[in-house]
């Protein structure tokens, strides 16, 4: 390979890309601006659920009962109703999520000892953050009455009465279970994935379109001279939209970032590789910008959301899709991201994802390389 043939390959993309505002908004602007509407728009912490109250009891019991959810981050006392036909339109309306309805006897019933029915009804249209909801809910009342049997029993025996296990949860790596915590670095993999495959899938097809292919191929530049020589701009680009993504990840969302920097940046040249890769490679096998920007849409973006535990957990998947994760880079990526953000470790811990990254990278930069052909068809 000819350094000199491949600088001057490189330098004539690089003029395109500056000459092409499209091209530049699209590999700066574009993830930027993903990143910042994604990193707000998805989240998965399940807050100030809308709950309309229909207290029948009225009693001091009751006020103390509805305190522990007006008092409870996770919901949001919006109503207090007086009857079926109003909670109905609530749920109904969507302005409120939860309907906690009280029955007349409900003060009695907890003074004498005895079980108390309350009545909690949930909107399971969106069925994940009602399902949260009703785990949030159960525990108030659990706990409510866990504090009423206790204090209950301390009274009666004049002593203080202990639960007989005592459990102490710590959470590590993400102590305030904020889910932008991990859900931005993952963007970053996706956004890379998606914007990189994108922006190298119309270079080769470009050519072809503008009639520029001919004079390309009557060079003396060699196949892999003209696949490296795009790359190298693009590359660039990528590893500012990385450094730019960090950047914004850390000062702007505050995420906390414990690994090495070094590291993270030598991994993501390496995705950024493969995916580039990919791009051209689509480019070439399709010759059509239109074409080769809707496949390259296509096999990223679906994949990458949906199948990298990005957004879905892989265990919880059926077992052929667990399988399919496996050829999807993204996946990789997502987990060396979160692992360095949140965790801090390294490649004693990273080393199977990092070589199943190198492996794509090569892969797909020697399938480039072989599929183009240099002449006429």
């Amino acid at each position: 390979m000819n350094l000199r043939r491949t600088r001057a390959m490189a330098r004539k993309e690089f003029f395109h890309i500056i000459r092409d505002p499209r091209s530049l908004g699209m590999g700066i602007a574009i993830p930027m601006l993903m990143l910042f509407l994604y990193g707000y728009a998805l989240t998965l912490d399940v807050k100030n659920v809308p709950t309309v109250v229909w207290d029948q009891s009225q009693s001091r019991v009751s006020r103390e009962f509805i305190s522990r959810f007006s008092a409870s981050p996770y919901f949001s006392l919006r109503e207090y109703s007086d009857n079926y036909r109003d909670v109905e339109y609530s749920i109904d309306s969507s302005h409120a999520l939860v309907a906690l309805i009280i029955p007349t006897d409900f003060a009695r019933q907890v003074k004498t000892g005895r079980p108390a029915s309350v009545q909690l009804i949930v909107d399971g249209s969106d069925s994940a953050t009602a399902t949260i909801a009703m785990g949030y809910a159960t525990s108030i009342a659990q706990g409510y009455s866990q504090d009423m049997l206790i204090n209950r029993i301390s009274r009666i025996t004049n002593r203080n009465i202990r639960m007989p296990i005592d459990l102490r949860p710590r959470v590590w790596f993400n102590t305030d279970m904020e889910s932008k915590n991990f859900i931005v670095p993952g963007l970053i993999a996706v956004i890379m994935m998606v914007i990189a495959a994108i922006l190298t899938s119309l270079t080769v097809a470009r050519e072809w379109e503008n009639g520029t292919m001919e004079q390309l191929i009557s060079t003396p530049v060699k196949t892999e001279e003209m696949i490296i020589g795009k790359l190298i701009p693009y590359f660039g680009v990528g590893m500012l939209d990385v450094s730019l993504a960090v950047l914004m990840s850390t000062v702007w969302f505050k995420i906390p970032f414990r690994g090495s920097m070094i590291l993270l940046f030598c991994l993501a040249a390496i995705f950024l590789v493969g995916t580039l890769s990919l791009g051209i490679l689509i480019s070439i096998v399709t010759k059509s910008q239109f074409v080769a920007n809707q496949l390259a849409m296509t096999v990223t973006l679906l994949p990458s959301f949906l199948l990298s535990g990005f957004t879905f957990a892989i265990y919880n998947m059926p077992k052929p899709l667990q399988v399919i994760t496996y050829a999807v880079p993204t996946r990789y990526f997502v987990t060396i991201l979160k692992g360095i953000y949140l965790k801090g470790i390294g490649l004693k811990v990273l080393w199977f994802e990092a070589l199943l990254l190198t492996t794509f990278s090569l892969v797909t930069l020697t399938l480039a390389n072989r599929k183009f052909k240099k002449k006429l068809e």
